[in-house]
């Protein structure tokens, strides 16, 4: 805007206009943060007149200036801030869509008021003023700024508006290109995209169109008529049913008989009816691309009238050309309305297919056509063939459906009232590979509208269906089932399914970021889920653990209850378990073990079983790993153990099994010690005596790891004739294998002490035991861990200085069955036979009863008796526990074979008592006959120390016989030798004596 001088002063006082200005000032300074539009512009002109309000008031003050010149230059102010201001003013209240179109003009106002003001205070005298050098520099850079400023409008709206005028000119813009205008209308003036917002916008525009007729500027009201015109083509400018109503009453009009072309409609060149004609010079019309191609072929003269032409001019008929539209318009409507009902009463899948394509290719010609589908109401019609079992007219369906989807929130409206219309989609989830990438797309589509989004999650199988898609080989189809995953995650019951499905990446979300009560829901769901293993290993290392740990520690008490119920379901795998005790679940468990009373016991039971299951992870953690502990301190341990005397049988069951595993990990021995110094074992005989079914058997196995390898004089202190009868009634009368095995177990581990020998005696200890050897083979593991410990716990009936004890279990018929188990028990039972069988030949040359010398006439004499070979009187089974009678040397000799040194070792033992003493002819002739001399020569090369030395000692007293040195010493020399060098020195004397005997070395040899 020019400013035009002023040249006579003003009869307003300067003082008064000054303050009228910063007035405006300030009002514009608050206005334009309230503009509708363009508000980041008004907002830089007002920083700009902000700063030049200082000026203004200091010249107020000093009210001397009241030159003409000053007066002009204020006036031109007041005048050009007053602009600005009604400006400002009418961008708070004009319709924004009325806003974007003017946004040139906008944009040109603001820059000529700022360029104005500008000039204006260039006007002012300021030098004259006596101002200071600040205030005039500062009025100088505002003056500069002001006169450069540029005021444009943005690409986005530049682009509108190029929209908006290329619409207005082409005429036949189509329903996608005002909906696309619409889109980007709604994004630069800020408003969301939905079909009611934007419809009471285009109304409000309407009504700036009666207002600028009622200003009587026509020019306006007809470029905006242009402009609604064009925009009412959008979906949101008008109602579905307007719409509808709309095309039905034209489409009635038409008949139904499609029309033939008019002669004017074809091209003279081509023949066929034109889609673009154009006029020529001769005021001939053609095809354009046909007259294109005439004169691309040197042609100079029209076709028709053999007239030269001017090949510049080529005009396009708009009139022929919407002639020829609006027939083809007719002809689609009458065809269209006239294929459903083949689609419907056709019983030919074959014609049915073929109206399905050519429906599908008009739809894909226009958006229009599509439109004209969807009001033709045959929504309903198609998701009914979605029944039928031809797998091409199901594809061909869902892919019109797709596209209606697209087309906008009208046709996914009229899905939504078809009954059971997205059950059918959603069957063919389950089908071929292109039907199911074409039912998945279309879901995915039909979920943005949220009625439909709704039912999606509730159809039975759909998520079920969509995850497993998710992991599909076909990638588009699995980033589109991912997608609408996505979707409808907004309910937490859709979460749930995905969970119970298999998917738990919006779970894992909801955990770590819900509200409370979604956090609740969540646990409660991953509470009562039964997880497959890997489940629980994927939901581990989908950071499940953390938000579960954050509300054990800072839930409430139901919180509390639900989160630790999905703990202790992931920790029943024994690798999650471990991870959990690595990233440091123990300790707030256990926190919550030690501080919450009886009032809350199902929390405490629930804690104390998922406790159990981490230690139960530390028994089978790998070797090659760092070891793993559940409880670091002694604090724990003892804080532990110590709630197995004041809580219920339930967590007195999980605490006992958690020691019981702790014994079976890798720092058994340090859980053992501290268990000791906490008086376990004393507090466990007590709890022998309980009778509870689920306290009492796990009190036993776990005395029972205690007593393996424990302190014997701990053990002696605290065990009594109670805790003997306790166990043998235990073992006698429980109904809980490993209870018995365990009960066992601890009689077999008890120091060999007299008492407690004499204590088992006088309470029936050897039937109640030997009941137990005399129940035949058996593969059952606790079974055979029975036999096992059963046979430990005879040893305490044969100590050596006891005969009326070895007496009393020979009598109940031991001897034959320890024989029995050297052939069929394990390793472990052949060596506690093998042990009790060595103590029982130790006793036989004291019981052996010698021969009575004969008296009187031979022939007049009873037979001899037959004298032991061994002891050289006369020996049984019963009365002397002879070996030999028992006929149990070759069973010894065929365990001399087993790979366990121990039990070789305890074999051995019971086989040299035959050459003990006065024995060594004798006995080395039965082992000889039993072959047990050459397994005692491969002894020499054994691991074991102690068998190499008891193999030396008693070979070398055989081979002190000159028929066993001949016979078995070639055989022995090698390995004699190597131990001459490589034994220790007690090996290398035996094994020089031996071979002394052998003569291969000197009896003064320095080996001795």
């Amino acid at each position: 805007m020019a400013i035009d001088l002023v040249t006579s002063a003003s009869f307003v006082p300067a003082s008064e206009l000054l303050s009228q200005i910063i007035e405006a000032i300030l009002e514009i300074t608050t206005t334009a943060n309230n503009v509708l539009f363009k508000k980041e512009s008004f907002k830089q002109l007002a920083a700009y007149l902000e700063r030049i309000v200082p000026v203004l008031k200091e010249l107020k003050r000093k009210e001397g200036g009241n030159s003409e010149s000053l007066n002009n230059a204020i006036e031109i102010l007041n005048r050009e801030v007053k602009a600005t201001k009604e400006l400002t003013l009418e961008c708070t209240k004009r319709n924004k869509v009325y806003l974007l179109m003017k946004c040139r003009g906008i944009d040109k106002r603001l820059q000529d008021a700022s360029r104005d003001i500008s000039q204006a205070l260039s006007l002012l005298p300021l030098t004259s003023l006596e101002l200071s050098s600040n205030i005039i520099e500062d009025i100088a850079q505002v003056q500069g700024n002001m006169q450069t400023a540029e005021f444009r409008a943005a690409v986005a709206e530049e682009q509108i508006l190029e929209k908006i005028e290329s619409g207005i000119q082409e005429e036949n813009i189509n329903r996608s290109y005002a909906n696309n205008l619409m889109v980007l209308i709604a994004e630069a003036v800020g408003i969301p995209n939905e079909r009611s917002v934007l419809r009471k916008e285009i109304e409000d525009f309407k009504s700036e169109i009666e207002n600028a007729r009622l200003r009587k500027d026509l020019a306006e009201a007809i470029q905006m008529d242009q402009i609604i015109s064009l925009l009412e083509r959008a979906d949101a400018a008008s109602s579905p049913k307007g719409r509808e109503i709309k095309y039905l009453t034209k489409r009635s009009s038409l008949g139904s008989q499609p029309l033939e072309p008019l002669q004017s409609f074809y091209c003279p060149i081509t023949g066929d009816v034109m889609v673009d004609p154009v006029e020529t010079s001769s005021g001939q019309t053609f095809e354009r691309c046909a007259i294109s191609k005439w004169f691309a072929e040197g042609n100079n003269i029209c076709p028709l009238t053999a007239t030269p032409l001017d090949r510049s001019v080529l005009r396009p008929n708009k009139t022929l050309r919407q002639s020829i539209e609006e027939w083809k318009d007719r002809n689609t409507m009458i065809t269209i309305a006239s294929m459903k009902s083949k689609l419907m009463f056709e019983e030919e899948e074959e014609e049915v297919l073929h109206c399905l394509k050519q429906l599908k290719e008009l739809c894909e010609q226009s958006d229009v056509h599509q439109e004209w589908v969807i009001l033709e109401n045959y929504i309903p019609v198609l998701l009914q063939l979605l029944a039928s079992k031809n797998h091409d007219l199901r594809t061909c369906v869902l892919a019109i459906l797709h596209n209606f989807a697209k087309d906008g929130d009208d046709a996914k409206e009229r899905i939504a009232k078809v009954d059971n219309a997205i059950s059918s989609i959603v069957r063919s989830l389950g089908r071929r590979v292109e039907e199911r990438r074409l039912a998945v797309v279309l879901l995915l589509e039909l979920s943005k509208y949220e009625l439909l989004r709704n039912c999606i999650g509730k159809v039975r199988g759909c998520i079920l269906l969509l995850v497993t898609m998710s992991s599909d080989d076909d990638n588009q189809s699995a980033r589109d089932a991912e997608e609408l995953l996505e979707n409808l995650s907004f309910s937490d019951q859709n979460i749930i399914q995905m969970a119970r499905a298999n998917y738990f990446k919006h779970l894992l979300q909801r955990l770590s970021t819900g509200s409370e009560d979604v956090k609740m829901t969540m646990v409660t769901a991953l509470a009562e889920m039964v997880l497959t293993d890997h489940n629980k290993v994927v939901l581990l290392e989908g950071g499940v653990l953390a938000p579960l740990l954050h509300l054990v520690s800072h839930g409430d008490i139901q919180m509390k209850m639900v989160t630790v119920s999905a703990l202790q379901n992931l920790s029943s795998l024994p690798r999650n378990g471990l991870q959990m005790i690595r990233e440091g679940a123990v300790g707030p468990l256990l926190d919550v073990l030690f501080h919450h009373s009886s009032s809350t016991p199902r929390l405490r039971e629930q804690v104390a079983a998922t406790i159990m299951h981490l230690a139960l992870s530390t028994v089978l953690q790998e070797c090659d790993r760092t070891p793993v502990r559940l409880l670091e301190s002694e604090e724990d341990i003892f804080k532990l153990f110590s709630l197995i005397n004041v809580t219920g049988p339930d967590v007195q069951q999980n605490i006992l099994q958690i020691f019981q595993a702790l014994c079976q990990c890798p720092s058994a021995t340090d859980i053992k010690i501290k268990l000791a110094q906490c008086s376990a074992i004393q507090i466990l005989l007590q709890l022998c005596k309980h009778n509870d079914k689920k306290v009492r058997p796990n009190v036993v196995k776990l005395l029972f790891f205690l007593v393996n390898d424990g302190d014997e004089a701990t053990i002696l202190e605290h065990v009594e004739q109670k805790c003997i009868e306790s166990l043998l009634t235990i073992i006698q009368t429980s109904d809980d294998e490993e209870e018995v095995t365990s009960a066992m177990g601890i009689i077999s581990n008890l120091p060999e002490n007299p008492l407690i020998t004499k204590w088992l005696l006088d309470t029936g200890g050897i039937p109640t035991i030997f009941s137990f050897l005399q129940r035949g083979r058996c593969n059952d593991p606790h079974k055979v861990q029975l036999v096992e410990n059963a046979v430990g716990a005879i040893r305490h009936f044969i100590a050596p200085t006891k005969l009326e004890w070895q007496k009393k279990a020979a009598e109940a018929d031991i001897i034959p069955v320890l024989v029995h188990l050297l052939d069929y028990g394990t390793a472990l039972t052949k060596k506690f036979a093998a042990i009790s069988l060595c103590r029982f030949s130790k006793s036989s040359p004291k019981l052996s009863r010698s021969v009575s010398k004969h008296k009187g006439f031979w022939c007049l004499s009873a037979p001899p008796e037959t004298t032991c070979p061994i002891h050289g009187g006369i020996c049984s089974m019963e009365s002397s526990f002879c070996l030999v009678e028992a006929d149990a040397v070759r069973p010894l000799v065929r365990v001399l074979e087993e790979s366990d040194p121990e039990v070789c070792e305890a074999s051995l033992d019971a086989l040299l008592t035959l050459i003990e003493d006065e024995g060594l002819q004798s006995g080395s002739k039965v082992l000889e006959q039993a072959n047990a001399i050459p397994p005692m020569i491969k002894f020499l090369g054994s691991t074991s120390v102690r068998l190499q030395e008891k193999t030396l000692s008693a070979l070398e007293r055989i081979f002190r016989l000159p028929e066993f040195k001949q016979k078995y010493g070639p055989s022995a020399q090698t390995t004699l030798v190597d131990l001459t060098q490589l034994g220790n020195s007690s090996m290398k004397s035996l094994a020089a004596k031996i071979l002394a005997h052998l003569n291969v070395l000197h009896n003064q040899s320095t080996f001795f």
